[in-house]
């Protein structure tokens, strides 16, 4: 029996299923863009929701395909923080054939941790740092001893900070600037640990391995457990500063759907991880979609 699993968030739409072994069956990223033009108007735009629930009809589709009638479905940040969210939730539900729970910033946190915690068992009572840098928000947790210490989700993602900090193609400098004082001022009220690695999920993370890896076809098992060092972080940073979103297309690596959108991102990953001193990033295809399959199979 197959379970599916998606994940509606503010830059990605994310299918997952899975089979009773919890072996990927189908792993797809789509591009809905919820979030676009959000921050500044608070509403979900007529074109977003439109070409997201266009993927919807996609996914329920392939999930047809593999006669799954009733998927499991969370949304994140767009919808929590959307006041028309119902003009996407509603069709949404219609089209999936099931309802979405839009959960919470701490709710995200603990599906991320459990992602990484059942992807990297060798971790076991060590202290590190999970971050899922999404498209509207970022989710922060503490894990030690085994379990989770604290977690949290702040207001920065790749796609709030894009649109409201970085203007020019490239940015420049001043933008950058602003960027990262606005991503310190947030890091500044948190208690993280210091000198951990970071543990790396989500779009923005995967990317960031798969440039490194310089991959043309991106490969979740080559991904999943790259490492990063700090050094790398900040070559990679200021490559991608200095290039147009057009370059940043061509770049092997980097989803042109995801160019707009990526620098500041690795940004977030730059700044969390110059705060605690961190070691090292180490990268986790598996995010809060596998976190949910985990614990539905638990179930």
């Amino acid at each position: 029996m197959k379970t599916a699993v998606i994940d509606i968030g503010t830059n990605t739409l994310l299918l997952l299923v899975v089979d009773e072994q919890l072996r990927r069956v189908v792993d797809l990223c789509r591009f809905g863009r919820l979030g676009k033009g959000l921050d500044a108007s608070g509403r979900l735009s007529p074109e977003a929701i439109a070409k997201s629930l266009d993927i919807c009809r996609e996914y329920r589709a392939v999930m047809t395909e593999h006669d799954i009638k009733t998927p499991h479905v969370i949304g994140t940040q767009a919808l929590r923080e959307a006041v028309n969210a119902g003009d996407f939730v509603g069709p949404a539900e219609e089209i999936l054939g099931a309802p979405i729970e839009i959960i919470g910033g701490s709710r995200e946190a603990e599906l991320a941790y459990l992602s990484v915690a059942r992807t990297f068992p060798e971790l076991g009572d060590s202290c590190f740092v999970v971050v899922d840098v999404g498209g509207g928000s970022t989710e922060l947790i503490t894990a030690n001893d085994g379990g989770v210490v604290s977690a949290v989700s702040v207001p920065i993602g790749a796609v709030r900070l894009t649109e409201r900090y970085l203007e020019s193609d490239p940015p420049v400098v001043g933008e950058v600037l602003r960027l990262d004082d606005k991503i310190d001022r947030v890091l500044a009220e948190l208690e993280l640990p210091a000198g951990v690695p970071v543990i790396g999920t989500a779009g923005t993370a995967t990317t960031m391995a798969a440039f490194s890896l310089g991959l043309t076809a991106y490969d979740p098992d080559k991904v999943t457990g790259h490492r990063l060092s700090p050094e790398d972080v900040v070559k990679l940073r200021q490559r991608l500063f200095a290039a147009t979103t057009a370059e940043r297309r061509e770049m092997p690596g980097i989803e042109p759907q995801r160019a707009d959108v990526i620098a500041a991102g690795v940004a977030i990953y730059h700044r969390v991880m110059h705060r605690i001193g961190a070691t090292v990033l180490i990268t986790c295809d598996r995010g809060i979609r596998w976190g949910l399959a985990y614990e539905l199979a638990a179930k």
